[in-house]
């Protein structure tokens, strides 16, 4: 089974028409156009599952570049997914984002004794 990473999707894409576009080629085990968590709207790239390894690369091979509307597909072999450390970060570590910091106090500002 070869995973496909298709990227530059139209936004208004949706899975069934991702299979539909790679099912030309061979059997389509599954069809996913990635969606934002927050706004529920297409990121504008998917991944595409087919059984056949010929199949598949036939796919790359013949969608990429191919204009699907007024983009132009980036069609190649997914990569594995990279780890990344879970949760947002160590707020107390990260100094560059602004915000609190343990090791400063707070934002500043207020009565200042030693000034007069």
């Amino acid at each position: 089974m070869t995973k496909i990473f298709v990227g530059s999707l139209p936004y208004t894409m949706q899975n069934q028409e991702l299979s539909e576009l790679f099912a030309s080629f061979g059997k389509v085990s599954t069809a996913t156009v990635i969606m934002d968590k927050f706004t529920g709207q297409s990121r504008g790239f998917g991944f595409v599952e087919m059984e056949s390894d010929e199949e598949a690369q036939k796919a790359i091979t013949e969608l990429n570049g191919y204009k699907v509307g007024d983009r132009e597909l980036a069609v190649s072999v997914a990569r594995p997914r990279e780890e990344r450390p879970a949760g947002g970060g160590d707020f107390r570590r990260d100094n560059n984002r602004g915000g609190f910091d343990r090791n400063r106090g707070g934002s500043g500002g207020g009565f200042n004794r030693d000034r007069r």
